[in-house]
């Protein structure tokens, strides 16, 4: 009879922000600010690098799927905490926290294998620049896209089943904005061991691997570049890793605080923080990041800008 009371949790409770009930009004109003800004520059980037032949080359191929990839990243967590904001009772069904959660972890865990094949495709550009459009070819690329989306999928359905099959206590209150593991763990009973397995393997396989093949390409990368004898030929080469390296240290840093820390060092209002960087900051700088350096791109934004505004009859 306990455990039948236990299972009897039929939604969550958000508390990620009652501790700064006085400025909701003003946080709902930043949010929703910085949403609609990253919602229109990954459009304009899509359609730009869709748009434009010249830019129809594997980089930004993932730099596109990348950007649809923050795109629904934020719609999975934003617009309900925006909601959120406005009401009184912060709650999300057993169901559709399940679903948050696994369309979270699907999104981020494939993003952090699109980061390893842009490391690749660096790689190839940069050691093996006679055969780059041989080896990238779009069915090599589509395959890496497809790759790292099965691996997301794989690993983040494993972990939402193992995570809402638990006997969940009649507590029902998250200290979180959204239905992240460590927050719904720690609601749920008997599972010591089976959370550390959880956040072990979303460790392993969705941040170490990736991060291990990310390293093992600029290895070779650099000790390309170091064998060019221009100090300006070297500059120029590693520019071009520049942008992709600040994204996957902003990435893997965040990511490494979160689910890569022993259980003890847990603390709510940390995750929170770190958590509204990730999910709403970051999805807006990372396009941004590799649009603004790149001067390939800036032009091809300027040509549709003028296009647009004087259409060639």
């Amino acid at each position: 009879m306990e455990w039948v009371n236990e299972t009897l949790v039929r939604e969550f409770i958000f508390l990620g922000f009652s501790s700064l009930a006085r400025l909701q009004w003003l946080l709902f109003t930043v949010f929703l600010l910085v949403y609609l800004f990253t919602l229109g520059t990954n459009a304009i980037i899509i359609s730009t690098i869709f748009l434009d032949r010249a830019l129809h080359t594997p980089m930004y191929f993932f730099l596109a799927v990348l950007s649809c990839f923050e795109t629904c990243y934020t719609f999975v967590i934003v617009p309900k905490m925006l909601v959120d904001l406005l009401v009184q009772k912060k709650a999300i069904s057993f169901l559709g926290c399940a679903i948050q959660m696994f369309s979270f972890l699907f999104l981020g865990c494939s993003h952090s294998f699109l980061l390893a094949a842009m490391g690749y495709d660096r790689y190839v550009a940069i050691c093996d620049p006679l055969r780059y459009t041989v080896v990238m070819g779009h069915g090599v690329c589509v395959g890496l896209v497809a790759a790292a989306c099965a691996c997301g999928f794989s690993v983040s359905l494993v972990t939402t089943s193992l995570v809402f099959h638990l006997p969940f206590h009649s507590s029902n209150q998250l200290h979180h904005f959204f239905c992240d593991i460590s927050p719904v763990l720690k609601l749920a009973s008997h599972h010591s061991r089976l959370s550390q397995l959880v956040i072990f393997m979303l460790g392993v396989f969705v941040l170490v691997i990736p991060l291990l093949l990310i390293l093992g390409s600029y290895v070779l990368i650099i000790s390309a570049i170091l064998k060019i004898p221009s100090s300006v030929g070297r500059y120029k080469t590693f520019s071009t890793c520049a942008s992709h390296l600040i994204v996957v240290t902003v990435h893997y840093g965040c990511a490494s605080f979160i689910y890569l820390r022993p259980k003890s060092n847990y603390s709510s209002s940390q995750d929170a923080l770190i958590s509204v960087s990730y999910t709403i900051l970051t999805p807006l700088f990372n396009p941004m990041i590799y649009s603004l350096r790149n001067k390939e791109f800036k032009s091809a934004l300027r040509k549709a800008m003028v296009q647009t505004s004087y259409p060639v009859n």
